[in-house]
């Protein structure tokens, strides 16, 4: 067990390990000491340190964090450890998830952290981190006493600290072993129980991170993936002190080949620690600034307002394109710009981050990202063809398929319930403030990860009519303009066989209410699937052309 001072026990007895409330606020000397485990995803695997400066918003994370304490042992058979104590700082040159979750909230808080990292590639909860029976790497014990033994070294030293959360991002592997994959959800509410025990800390909260859809074992392993999650939002609904904290949103890294990989990779490492960061934040009462509202209504009662909706994935939400690129961008700085003439609202990363009420047109990412809407607004604006308004939904973590009214055996990732409720939601707003509403139309850009991966690639034309079919009868709008947009498709020869840009004209071809974008001329990108700033740019300015193009005609 571990060995406290008496005036800690006293503290403890008062206000239990994991409870975070008035004592954060009123106590800025007691160290938070944070544990992050789990296996490749919370190492950081795929990730590179000098990529770092390729994402503004995170800029300066490679160099160390000196007010941050560090206690790592990390890997397999080949350890990396820490010689006690360290300041937060990348180890082997990659990024993991504690560097910018350290920064986050340093940056919040006035009270000292500290991180304990013990996480290890390609292992089981059911087996290596069984906390009974542990088996392979053994890493419930070797965790436990690394653990044990970092707590001691701060008692040794006289530091004031307690317990404030352990973040736990794992379950990919268990999908490979049924017994492991059918009990995730017993094998986790174990492990967390035993934590609790072994640490004595009974009301130690976890923040259990969700495995990432936007990977490719997102599609390919779509039902071992879903019964992980099943898993986990089991215990997390159960436990009040257990929190489930969405990942599928963030950036992953691409891929040889087709583009596609199953690693987060530097950017999604970046990312999907802000997200443990603000559950944490929120447990404590520090809420984020809410996003400012329209001040005045743009538009006079009884007036006719256009509406345009955009949804879809990656590139509609715009993974790579970062607000302070947009500033250096040649005559387009004036897009970070509100535009209070544009009612502006969004559900964002399959609800990730929505907005409050209609707000002016303008970036409004969750990593100070935006998307085409900034550059689609400001061209229908310049075209001056009265008044509009604009309504995004999207979630980069989605295929076409979760998108159908079908959906797939992946129930709880099926979209087309909450899109088609926001677009009704946004009509019925904008009528109850006094406008005449016109649905201008729907546009929709194709899923890039769809392309990348054969069964997906060839059911798309199909999945994509199921979706524009059903929507126009559930809206009551049979002629419902939507206009679709296809980048190039992936260029690899385990998908070039399936000639998905001529099924998909062909298919579209068919609809006269459905308008086809050749989105092919994208400014030079340097990575598939993904478009950066200028590309996002660009995508917003075509589809804005296409739409000027059909009402001329």
């Amino acid at each position: 067990m571990i060995s406290m001072r008496p005036s800690l026990v006293l503290l403890l007895l008062i206000f239990p390990v994991g409870l975070t409330g008035k004592l954060c606020a009123q106590d800025d000397e007691t160290v938070r000491v944070f544990i992050f485990a789990g296996q490749s995803n919370m190492v950081g695997s795929d990730s590179k340190v000098k990529d770092i400066e390729r994402f503004p918003p995170f800029d300066g994370l490679d160099a160390p964090q000196p007010k941050v304490r560090f206690s790592y042992c990390l890997g397999r058979e080949n350890k990396t450890k820490s010689d006690g104590w360290v300041d937060l700082q990348p180890v082997n040159n990659i990024v993991g998830p504690e560097l910018s979750f350290a920064r986050e909230v340093t940056q919040n808080t006035k009270a000292p952290l500290a991180i304990i990292k013990v996480a290890a590639g390609g292992t089981h909860l059911g087996g290596d981190w069984n906390p009974d029976v542990p088996s392979g790497f053994k890493m419930y014990p070797l965790a436990l006493n690394w653990i044990r033994d970092a707590l001691s070294d701060l008692d040794k030293q006289g530091i004031k600290y307690r317990l404030e959360g352990f973040m736990w991002h794992q379950g990919e592997n268990d999908m490979f072993n049924e017994d492991y994959m059918a009990n995730y959800g017993d094998n986790l509410q174990n492990f967390l129980a035993s934590w609790r025990r072994d640490l004595n800390a009974p009301e130690l909260r976890f923040y259990i991170g969700e495995l990432c859809t936007k990977t490719i074992w997102g599609m390919d392993l779509r039902p071992r993936m879903y019964a992980i999650s099943l898993g986990q939002k089991e215990v997390t609904g159960n436990d009040p002190l257990a929190q489930y904290v969405p990942t599928s949103h963030v950036g992953v890294e691409i891929g040889g080949g087709v583009g596609l990989h199953y690693h987060y990779g530097t950017l999604g490492q970046l990312e999907h620690s802000v997200n443990y960061a603000d559950a944490y934040r929120k447990n404590i009462g520090q809420r984020k600034a809410a996003s400012k509202s329209l001040n005045q209504w743009p538009y006079k009662k009884d007036s006719k307002v256009k509406l345009f909706v955009l949804a879809g994935h990656r590139n509609m939400e715009g993974e790579r394109a970062f607000v302070q690129e947009l500033a250096a961008l040649n005559d387009k700085a004036a897009l970070l710009q509100p535009k209070p003439s544009i009612a502006f609202r969004y559900n964002l990363g399959g609800g990730y981050k929505v907005s409050d009420d209609w707000e002016p047109l303008r970036p409004a990412g969750y990593y100070d990202t935006f998307g085409p809407e900034v550059s689609f607004g400001d061209s229908l604006n310049e075209a001056a063809i009265g008044n509009i308004a604009i309504a995004k939904f999207t979630h980069s973590g989605s295929q076409i398929i979760d998108w159908t009214p079908e959906g797939s055996e992946a129930k709880t990732r099926n979209l087309y319930p909450a899109f088609l409720q926001f677009v009704r939601d946004s009509i019925r707003d904008l009528e109850a403030r006094g406008q005449q509403v016109e649905l201008a139309g729907i546009f929709y850009h194709l899923g890039e990860n769809d392309m990348s991966w054969g069964p997906f690639r060839q059911g798309s034309p199909q999945r994509l009519m199921s979706f524009v079919t059903q929507s126009r009868k559930d809206l009551a709008m049979p002629n419902l303009k939507w206009y679709v947009s296809q980048q190039p498709p992936t260029d690899d020869e385990r998908v070039n066989k399936i000639d998905v840009t001529t099924k998909l004209q062909q298919t579209i071809a068919a609809d006269k209410n459905l308008v086809y974008i050749q989105a092919f001329d994208i400014p030079p990108q340097d990575k598939k699937l993904v478009l950066d700033t200028n590309g996002v740019v660009w995508l917003g300015e075509q589809i804005a052309d296409a739409y000027l193009n059909q009402t001329k005609n």
